[in-house]
């Protein structure tokens, strides 16, 4: 069954339409011809509009067009994917994709878009590793101390969360349901969970690099994992969950998205520069001062990766028996 359903996303997830020879090669040498729109869906100054500027900056260097990025924060993500699922497909309107996407698949139970059918793989952009942070009051200093602590005091470990449905919620909910250890999640809004973590009134949260950094620094949170299958070379010294947890696997990642039946030689002139750009020093040094290795793709690569994201988190939302408050 689980063949099929990814079959199914594959097969949905092809996206563009097939133009004539003529066309595509005028859509390839004038496109853009006017600013392109970059929407994400998380608010200024995080980690995705981070991204989206940097990306943006680069395409417009090398494309001759501005590309303009688009704020459009709410319903985790919704707002800005349901905005892109229903612009003109001509490739002038372009969507940060993240985690949540695939999580929202399965999330919600009806949205105004089908993720798999209306949106259509451009370009992978980077992945990147989460942490495993604790309070340092609590009694581990690895993860099987902390396994064994959490099973050794059933309903006294607190998870803490930027929300129901995030990936830092998910990434939780996978280390449950690989390991058997029960965790009672206390949902934040955004950044406070930090502070949530900090008091004590959780005591166990997934965060990204860049943001964890300065409180392992200052003694303030204790790191005891990164979710990546392998060490992140920005934490050489702390080992990888897979390490104790066989196949544990949770990354930050971000690609790019355009409207469905968006000509494929547009498709494939974004995807050529996005890939050219992730392979110069610049990118790649920025790229690491956000906790991120650059990963290029071609769009059928990042389609088959985003159908196992989607086919992974399903499991795990089935799993928690969550839902949208």
């Amino acid at each position: 069954m689980r063949d099929m359903t990814r079959r199914r996303v594959l097969a949905l997830g092809a996206g563009s339409v097939v133009l004539p020879a003529a066309t595509t090669s005028v859509w390839s040498q004038t496109y853009p011809t006017r600013p392109v729109r970059l929407l994400e869906g998380f608010g200024a100054g995080g980690s995705p509009d981070i991204l989206a500027r940097l990306l943006g900056q680069w395409l417009s260097e090398r494309l001759g067009q501005p590309f303009v990025i688009e704020n459009r924060s709410g319903a985790s993500g919704n707002i800005a994917t349901d905005a892109v699922a229903h612009a003109a497909p001509d490739g002038h309107t372009l969507l940060l994709i993240v985690p949540t996407n695939a999580i929202n698949v399965t999330f919600y139970d009806k949205l105004d878009y089908n993720f798999v059918r209306d949106i259509a793989a451009v370009a992978s952009l980077a992945h990147g590793p989460l942490i495993m942070l604790v309070n340092p009051s609590v009694p581990a200093a690895t993860v099987p101390e902390f396994i064994a602590y959490a099973k050794a005091n059933p309903g006294k470990v607190n998870m803490g969360s930027a929300g129901v449905g995030s990936l830092l919620h998910m990434a939780g909910e996978l280390f449950s349901m690989m390991t058997g250890v029960i965790m009672f999640h206390v949902p934040y809004r955004g950044a406070q969970s930090i502070v949530g973590l900090i008091s004590g009134q959780v005591q166990v949260l997934f965060l990204p690099i860049p943001t964890s950094l300065e409180y392992i620094k200052a003694g303030k949170l204790r790191a005891l994992a990164v979710t990546t299958p392998t060490r992140s070379s920005a934490l050489p010294d702390l080992p990888a969950l897979a390490e104790f947890v066989p196949d544990y696997d949770v990354r930050t990642w971000y690609g790019i998205g355009a409207p469905a039946h968006a000509p494929a030689e547009v498709i494939g002139k974004l995807n050529r520069e996005i890939n050219a750009i992730l392979a110069t020093p610049v990118a790649q040094g920025r790229l690491a001062d956000l906790g991120m290795t650059p990963v290029a793709s071609s769009p059928g690569e990042f389609r088959r990766f985003m159908a196992d994201e989607i086919e992974k988190w399903g499991r795990v939302v089935k799993f928690a028996g969550v839902k949208p408050g």
